[in-house]
């Protein structure tokens, strides 16, 4: 697509790997050397630096915001930082490596543009690497940027990045991974995050930052499939607006203009768009991932959880539908038969589980149809239908209007992501 749909270019990217691989470091890294901190931040993490008794300045305490956190040292929450330069603005969800915490790293990474899986040059590719590409290749994040950290502890040996590659290369050939990128730095000294290193002569890609700045994200958006779920019926009541009907939302795909023909769901009517307004107006256009109000030719009833789409192109209407999901709790386990709350785009309905397919096994991406017991952090395939219609794509198609949440109704907490097949 061209790069006016680009959205000025903001890119998300999260971090995932095991624990101690240096992910909080490499954040502080990267913000310090594109000089993205105030200089009374960077005080403040001296201080406290000495005070832990650190010979370097521990930069990953720039993210590190929870007590509970620098204290261990390291992360539990999703913490989100924003820094940009002159090419880009950039979102990064720093998420936890703690087995208990995988959950986290699927909330980090599904609007992700790219993600940065750290593995530690010492320990080669371990089961929470697989787990978290595993999860990156479930969730269709697009690129995958392996950075093979703590370099300097193998003295920067170009034996031990190529046998870290081989072997993460060769476990990702099983899974749906399009565009894998592989860097060899050091987060602690810098090398190959912002600036060049001269420990790496044998390396000839480009910096981490540089394949930041740079990586086309613009077609990473569907826009071909229009998808607008209303969130919001806006009806001002001022002398001004007397008349203003308007249908707020994001738009999860496609690209709509003033006077297309479209068709509502669930009524099956057809209209078309008479404006298309803005955080600063009118527009002639709108375009995934804006937030706008649309006004239709035609006075029809909509509300939320309707969609506006293309008559010639719906999505599938259906109360049944096959998911992967990832479990998150490990206090409930997920029940044939069980009964749910689920989230669809702005639609709420309830849900029943109507068959467990299979677990899937993380080492070996094998599919164990016996084993039915989904637990904390397992990923399995399950089958379900829903109380009212859902308007869905397979997630491969809409990382929006191919996802769901379920939500325990007893206790209202969010115990499974899951991608529509």
């Amino acid at each position: 697509m061209s790069e006016e749909y680009s959205s000025s270019e903001l890119l998300r990217f999260t971090t995932a790997g095991s624990v101690d691989d240096g992910k909080s470091t490499l954040i502080g890294r990267l913000l310090y050397d594109s000089k993205s901190i105030h200089q009374d931040q960077y005080e403040q993490i001296k201080k406290t630096s000495e005070k832990m008794g650190e010979a370097e300045i521990n930069l990953a305490l720039l993210t590190d915001g929870l007590k509970s956190e620098r204290e261990q040292g390291i992360t539990i929450d999703v913490a989100y930082r924003y820094f940009s330069t002159p090419k880009r603005k950039f979102i990064i969800a720093d998420t936890p490596g703690h087995i208990q915490y995988t959950r986290n790293m699927v909330t980090g990474a599904s609007t992700a543009n790219v993600a940065l899986i750290l593995i530690d040059a010492r320990q080669g590719v371990v089961e929470q690497t697989k787990r978290h590409a595993i999860i990156a290749s479930i969730l269709q994040i697009p690129h995958l940027v392996v950075c093979i950290n703590k370099m300097d502890l193998v003295d920067f040996k170009e034996e031990a990045y190529n046998k870290i590659q081989e072997e993460f290369e060769s476990f990702a050939a099983k899974l749906d991974v399009k565009d894998v990128h592989f860097i060899p730095i050091s987060a602690l000294l810098g090398d190959n995050v912002v600036n060049r290193s001269t420990n790496t002569p044998w390396y000839e890609g480009s910096t981490l930052m540089h394949y930041l700045e740079n990586v086309h994200i613009a077609s990473d958006h569907n826009f071909i499939d229009v998808r607008f779920p209303v969130q919001y019926v806006v009806r001002p009541y001022s002398d001004e607006f007397h008349d203003y009907r308007g249908y707020g939302g994001r738009v999860a795909g496609g690209v709509m203009k003033k006077g297309d023909k479209v068709m509502l769901l669930p009524s099956g009517f057809t209209t078309s768009i008479a404006q298309i307004d803005g955080p600063t107006g009118e527009q002639q256009e709108a375009f995934p991932p804006q937030s706008v109000t649309i006004q239709l030719a035609d006075d029809l009833d909509l509300s939320r959880g309707d969609m506006i789409v293309r008559e010639n192109n719906k999505p599938e209407v259906s109360q049944d539908m096959d998911l992967m999901i990832c479990w998150f709790t490990g206090d409930v386990k997920l029940k044939e038969g069980g009964k749910y709350t689920i989230m669809h785009t702005t639609q709420e309905a309830r849900c029943v589980i109507k068959d467990i397919r299979y677990k899937l096994d993380i080492n070996s991406l094998h599919r164990n149809e016996e084993d039915k017991d989904i637990g904390l952090n397992d990923i399995a395939r399950i089958h379900i239908r829903t109380t009212k219609p859902l308007f869905t794509d397979p997630y491969r198609t809409n990382r929006i209007t191919g996802s769901v949440i379920i939500i325990d109704e007893g206790t209202n907490n969010t115990v499974a992501a899951g991608m529509i097949i």
